[in-house]
């Protein structure tokens, strides 16, 4: 009788990648990033410093993992959530916010077309995301919307003020989400970085999607230590802005 096959060794367990690191200084000399996106909203952060932001999520794969990489380099980022997906995984963003990280509505479903709704319908849809957002994480600020696909209009802009949201565009887009023209795995990964080094200046917001997009999040593996390197990272900030000092009293003649 023939001997029995080897009973196969199980594999090894998957382990992570290896860890970030994000050192050194580079001067830079590029023009500060200025202009405004449609509908009045914001394509920079007025200031030198840059803002990575992350739509679509939050995505209980991919979302993760970015929030590993920006931990392992000291970045805060800025993500816009979408409504419904904050509801499905709150947990999500409940990390987001406990880390550090600034949370924008994205709108309850991304519907392309939302600026093309009644007032009462936009009004209903932003709140609604904000709710799903702060039942999360009660004790975040919600400072920001982007619409979208970028479709902002001022009747959006103007009601996203009025519910206490900055509306922000952006300066940089990768286009990550066009796999059509750019392809998937290495293609992508190589795109995403080299229109992001081409494209950053300071006060940049630069766009980026978590959902469903791991070439981005493998991507920014080499992004991240580049643009640390380079400019100061932060998360638009979600506090209201302190108040005026008091002007000093003029003394009596």
């Amino acid at each position: 009788m023939a001997p029995a096959p080897p009973t196969p060794k199980p594999a090894p367990p998957a382990t992570s990648a290896k860890p970030i690191s994000c050192t050194g200084k580079i001067a830079q000399t590029r023009p500060v990033a200025s202009g405004t996106g449609p509908g009045g909203s914001l394509v920079s952060t007025g200031s030198p410093a840059v803002a990575l932001t992350f739509d679509d999520g939050p995505d209980p794969i991919n979302t993760p993992k970015i929030l590993d990489e920006l931990k392992q380099c000291g970045v805060k980022a800025t993500f816009c959530v979408v409504g419904f997906r904050a509801r499905d995984h709150p947990e999500m963003i409940t990390r987001i916010a406990a880390e550090g990280h600034t949370l924008c509505n994205h709108s309850w479903q991304h519907l392309f077309d939302l600026a093309k709704r009644d007032d009462a319908y936009i009004r209903k849809d932003l709140e609604n995301t904000n709710k799903m957002i702060l039942r999360a994480a009660p004790g975040a600020r919600v400072a920001y919307f982007r619409a979208p696909g970028g479709n902002f209009t001022t009747k959006l802009v103007r009601i996203a003020s009025e519910l206490g949201m900055k509306s922000i565009y952006w300066h940089v887009d990768p286009r990550d989400w066009e796999s059509a023209k750019f392809g998937k795995g290495t293609a992508m990964v190589n795109h995403v970085i080299a229109a992001v080094e081409r494209d950053v200046r300071p006060g940049s917001i630069v766009l980026s999607h978590d959902n469903g997009k791991p070439d981005t999040i493998v991507a920014y593996r080499t992004l991240l230590p580049w643009l640390k390197a380079r400019y100061t990272l932060i998360a638009l900030p979600d506090a209201p802005p302190p108040p005026p000092s008091p002007a000093p009293a003029t003394p009596l003649p």
